[in-house]
């Protein structure tokens, strides 16, 4: 099944709604960085909360959210331009956890929570709007939701899942957010706090075959569905833009690429990409920085 997000309104309880598919577009990133299970869950819900905030921005405005909460995993980065495409990375993909009790990913120990969670949006203004707030857990979907009721404003429920097989395939990845919006009442809270309790868990769901249009009728019968939108992990990279990455390292170390190494390869940190520049090409990007 293709990887999806859907976007509807529930006017009963006074709630937007957004859930996705990412199973795909997660097994994608996995093969790339060659990520160790509990790396695929934490990236894969760094990628589903990221592209519906994507699907939130109506003007295809860049969105890149950084994640660091000081555990092994290092850094986590990922980037979207509102437009169903996302690429994304971890500093340290071979980062494997469980908890004891449950066996289950222990994705807040990999990521850490003595750090930050950033979001950047380029909206075509002089400077950026940037939102920072500290992690609450690493576990992803509680920061998210600190992240919205604190920079933004907007209460929200963020379920956020990723199931990952033994020989570390995925087997399913995605998540839905709940926002409420100004005019929703304590009934309304109540209803969504309710339905919360003993919801199962999101990537069970959709292993077991739920779209995200079942999914968000289970949580609300009444749900308009108003979009849908495709999603693919892609990234934007080219050889013209690793030349011009080159050229901000300086001639002296281009020369010492070129009297030492006689070229060199530069990989691209989103979907490890490999470019190989020989000697000519280096000689070449001398000359025009001259």
């Amino acid at each position: 099944m293709k990887d999806y997000l859907v976007r509807g309104i529930v006017e009963s309880k006074n709630c937007r709604v957004f859930a996705c598919q990412t199973t795909e577009l997660l097994e994608v990133a996995r093969k790339k960085h060659g990520l160790w299970p509990t790396a695929s869950a934490a990236l894969g819900r760094m990628m589903s909360a990221t592209l519906m905030m994507g699907a939130m921005n109506k003007n295809h405005e860049k969105m890149t959210i950084t994640i660091n909460g000081g555990g092994p995993i290092g850094s986590m980065i990922a980037s979207t331009n509102s437009d169903g495409k996302i690429k994304a990375f971890v500093a340290n993909p071979e980062v494997h956890y469980t908890y004891n009790d449950t066996g289950k990913l222990a994705v807040g120990v990999a990521v850490g929570k003595e750090g930050t969670l950033q979001v950047i949006k380029d909206m075509g203004l002089k400077e950026p709007f940037v939102g920072t707030v500290p992690l609450k857990s690493g576990e992803i979907g509680d920061d998210f939701s600190y992240y919205f009721m604190v920079s933004e404003q907007i209460p929200s429920v963020v379920s956020l899942g990723v199931l990952v097989n033994d020989t570390n395939e995925i087997l399913s990845s995605g998540g839905f957010i709940i926002q409420l919006l100004p005019d929703a009442s304590e009934e309304d809270i109540e209803y969504i706090e309710n339905k919360m309790k003993d919801f199962p868990a999101v990537s069970s769901l959709i292993h077991e075959g739920k779209t995200p249009e079942d999914i968000l009728k289970m949580l609300f019968d009444d749900v308009d569905i108003l979009e849908s939108q495709d999603l693919a992990f892609e990234c934007d990279c080219s050889k013209d833009k690793m030349s011009g990455a080159l050229m901000t390292v300086g001639k002296d170390e281009i020369q010492a690429m070129i009297d030492e190494d006689h070229g060199c390869e530069m990989r691209c940190h989103f979907c490890n990409t490999a470019y190989q520049f020989s000697e000519d090409e280096l000689k070449e990007l001398l000359k025009q920085m001259k």
